[in-house]
């Protein structure tokens, strides 16, 4: 394994705890935070990630590089990277770790390989790695073994296949069924609200779909601050199927949740800042007192 940092887009939420499991185990990580926020320039600080300052140090600094940012950062942050390729003729390996279709991780693997560099689909499923056994990466394509040999710092990556679109498609019907069961959770709470039937429907819930309901509270309280994220991600599973001839209109509309989600005000939380013991019941009335302001616009 190589003995240079691993390069990092961008330290966010999930990226800057991949760092910290990377640099924990011995790995150093560096990055670049040009036109990043201030909250992720924090993040980085905090957990030892190293600014380059610029893409074309970061290139030159690393061997490989993990693409982890919101779906519609990710084909510009390959060419920007792409452009120092060029510049410093490098042949890094570049893991494109995003929520996006298979036509569009393909898309951006033709950017770096194009610039003369290695790609690798990635698929990330489970929360940021906190702790350990929670959290995959599933890999594809030709060069995924040598993003597997991360795994002796920490990570879990597990490579599925050598076509590049594979590991994004894995990522794509997995969160459909987790992140797009939500979106229509929410929608259906929200409108029992509005109509005066919360308290009845949770008691039927409760009586014959209890496990399901106590998931519910456990899970979507925390959905507001990552809920402009997940749009995109919406967007990109709906691209999937209808790149392969299937309705896109479930995640269409699953887009439309959370971008209504993103209007709220909890949407304005970070990890950081969110009401730790908000219930689901009162994240319910505010989205459906939103609801009604927004109607009124």
């Amino acid at each position: 394994m190589t003995t240079k940092p691993v390069g990092l887009l961008s330290p966010g939420d999930m990226g800057h705890s991949v760092g910290r499991v990377l640099i924990e185990n011995g790995m150093p990580v560096v990055t670049c935070l040009k036109g990043r926020s201030e909250r992720t320039r924090k993040l980085a600080e905090a957990t030892g990630i190293k600014d380059m300052g610029t893409y074309e140090k970061l290139v030159r600094e690393t061997d490989i590089i993990l693409s982890i940012l919101v779906p519609a950062e990710a084909e510009s942050a390959a060419g920007m990277v792409a452009e120092a390729i060029s510049i410093i003729d490098s042949q890094i390996v570049y893991v494109d770790c995003n929520a996006v279709s298979p036509k569009t991780v393909q898309a951006i693997g033709k950017i770096i390989e194009d610039a003369g560099s290695h790609f690798v689909d990635a698929g990330i499923i489970g929360p940021p790695p906190r702790e350990p056994g929670v959290t995959r990466f599933y890999a594809s394509g030709s060069e995924a073994s040598r993003f597997a040999a991360l795994n002796a710092y920490g990570l879990d990556i597990r490579v599925i296949g050598q076509n590049i679109g594979q590991a994004s498609g894995l990522k794509m019907t997995y969160a459909a069924l987790t992140k797009g069961s939500f979106a229509i959770a929410i929608e259906l709470l929200v409108a029992a609200w509005r109509m005066g039937l919360y308290a009845p429907l949770k008691e039927e819930f409760l009586m014959s779909q209890a496990h399901r309901y106590t998931h519910l509270e456990n899970s979507l309280p925390k959905i507001p601050p990552k809920s402009r994220r997940w749009v995109g991600e919406m967007e990109e599973i709906a691209k999937t199927f209808r790149d392969l001839d299937m309705t896109p209109k479930i995640y269409q509309g699953a887009a439309d949740i959370y971008r209504f989600m993103g209007k709220s005000p909890l949407a304005d939380e970070t990890p950081e800042t969110l009401v730790e013991n908000r219930s689901l019941e009162e994240m319910i009335r505010i989205l459906a007192e939103n609801t009604e302001s927004v109607s009124k616009e």
